[in-house]
């Protein structure tokens, strides 16, 4: 099987665009340390990237926004269809119920 390093090059962008934009939400928050983000960012470790981003993300009132964002970044990684084995479904899945209570509430 080849892999198309263009496409994957430009899947990656597209998904560090959604990330990097989700955590300009919590740039200058009280208590939110991005330090663990940025450093997944910097080693392309997306995945544990997006999982930090909905742990911080948690239990703040952040707006429909930030949640469309983590939720299309996990689409560009499909997360969203991967086995239930896989370490971020759960994050995935916290995503998906975030961007439908705060999609309700707009």
């Amino acid at each position: 099987m080849t892999v198309d390093r263009v496409a994957l090059e430009t899947s990656w962008n597209q998904t560090r665009g959604h990330l990097d934009a989700a955590r300009v939400h919590l740039t200058g928050l009280p208590d939110i340390d991005l330090s663990a983000t940025l450093e997944f960012l910097e080693h392309n470790e997306l995945g544990l990237a997006f999982d930090c981003l909905v742990d911080q993300g948690a239990e703040l009132d952040l707006p429909l926004s930030y949640w469309q964002h983590l939720d299309r970044a996990a689409r560009e990684m499909r997360l969203y269809s991967e086995a239930l084995h896989k370490p971020h479904l759960m994050a995935a899945d916290f995503c998906r119920r975030h961007l439908a209570a705060a999609s309700e509430q707009e």
